[in-house]
């Protein structure tokens, strides 16, 4: 099921899949590809292990998706596996909420480790996975086939094609993929920013505990401490844009947040913040970002799925990924237009209705008295803390409830992910 090599140049490259970016995402779709046998090419400009900046917390929803797509969490060196959260609301009051025990229900994987152990994953199943290989601009798109130029030697400016039946845009939210098809958004900078640092010698609470801190004035953003191996954290916090603070007060405000009498006592005395604090912004708009465009399809980052309640985007990637080549598989053999029908009808499903209601619930969460409202009763009694915090690691997927099509008999009662046949509880 693959094209053979291009005739036009000795150095051209040819394949079912091209698969711009090699993140989360776009390696999502490319293993679902493969299991399905087509011939994917994935590029990337980066050369890996490289870092992305992220809170590396990994829900309910993201670890079941690595776990079907068959990753393996030992070959990420600093995988840690939460067994609950703690948050603390806006009026001070700290509450525990204990996730199940049968599976993994929250996990933390440093970006620079869990991205490479999926690019290796990538490659053992025969993927070609084409490093320092960067995307230029899309030259032709026909009724059968896309063909892009790349750079495939940065020092050398060495340029090749690659055609292919189906490009897919992983490429971030400032996709080059969807800039050369004269779809970008002229200043576009995401619905959320976020800033995050690495911290060593930890010997307070968060040196073990997944930490969420809902702070009055960063509502409905909040801060986070989730914990790694060896005493190190990852650290950080989101803010909306548009909201109390700009993203240009978020360095002045970190050592503020830092001296917080409670995140100091989590931290413990002797904590070493390491290296420099990274910032990223965060797309947040499915419901309006382009999905598709030709022989092209947009995921992740590139298409905006991340939550626009928690600003948590792995899981979202992972599925929009799987949701991609699943469309290619179905409609691989007819025209275009039915893949990207197909493709769109999936996001549709899988993702507007809960991207309304993070939004409706972001609205509530503004408001410190509601935010409080909010956890109050969310902490009232050992079945709400117990479906509270399933809800909250995407479980299931946020605005299930409303959408009877997705409602199955185990609802709120599965195992979580990687359950290993010794498992009894």
């Amino acid at each position: 099921m693959s094209f053979t090599k291009s005739n036009n140049s000795a150095g051209d490259l040819a394949c079912d899949v091209l698969v711009v970016g090699a993140g989360p995402s776009g390696i999502a779709a490319a293993l679902t590809l493969r299991a399905n046998n087509f011939d994917v090419i994935v590029i990337d400009k980066a050369f890996f292990p490289r870092d992305k900046c992220c809170g590396d917390g990994l829900t309910t929803g993201a670890l079941r998706i690595l776990d079907e797509l068959g990753f393996d969490p030992k070959t990420v060196p600093n995988w840690t596996v939460c067994s609950d959260v703690w948050l603390r609301s806006p009026s001070g009051n700290e509450m525990q909420f204990a996730l199940p025990t049968r599976g993994q229900f929250a996990a933390i994987a440093p970006r620079i480790e869990l991205d490479n152990a999926l690019v290796q994953l990538a490659k053992s199943r025969d993927i070609r996975v084409l490093e320092g290989h960067e995307f230029v601009s899309v030259r032709e798109q026909t009724p059968d086939h896309i063909t892009i130029d790349i750079i495939s030697d940065a020092n050398s400016n060495k340029n090749e094609t690659v055609r292919s039946k189906f490009v897919i845009a992983s490429d971030g939210m400032w996709s080059p993929v969807r800039k050369s098809l004269g779809m970008s958004t002229p200043g576009y900078l995401g619905e959320w920013h976020a800033f995050r640092q690495y911290a060593n010698n930890v010997t307070g609470s968060a040196k073990d505990r997944l930490h969420v801190w809902f702070e009055k004035d960063l509502l409905p953003g909040y801060a986070w401490s989730f914990p790694l191996q060896d005493g190190r954290v990852n650290i950080g916090f989101g803010i909306l844009r548009g909201g109390k603070y700009s993203v240009q007060q978020m360095k002045d405000l970190w050592p503020n947040l830092l001296a917080r009498k409670h995140i100091a006592s989590a931290l413990g005395s002797g904590v070493v913040m390491e290296d420099r604090h990274t910032a990223w912004p965060i797309p947040a708009r499915i419901t309006s970002a382009p999905l598709s465009s030709g022989r092209v399809l947009f995921i992740g980052d590139a298409a905006c799925v991340t939550d626009s309640l928690t600003g948590e985007g792995i899981g979202q990637a992972l599925l929009s990924g799987q949701l991609s080549a699943q469309a290619i598989v179905a409609g691989f053999s007819r025209e275009a237009s039915v893949t990207r029908n197909k493709y769109e009808q999936l996001v549709k499903q899988n993702f507007f209705a809960d991207h309304r209601m993070s939004m409706a619930l972001g609205t509530i969460l503004k408001s410190s008295l509601r935010a409080r409202a909010a956890l109050r009763v969310a902490n009232l009694t050992p079945w709400t803390r117990r479906n509270f915090v399933r809800w909250m690691f995407e479980d299931e997927p946020r605005a299930a409830i409303f959408t009877p099509s997705r409602w199955h008999r185990n609802f709120l009662r599965r195992d979580g992910a990687y359950v290993t046949h010794d498992q009894t509880k």
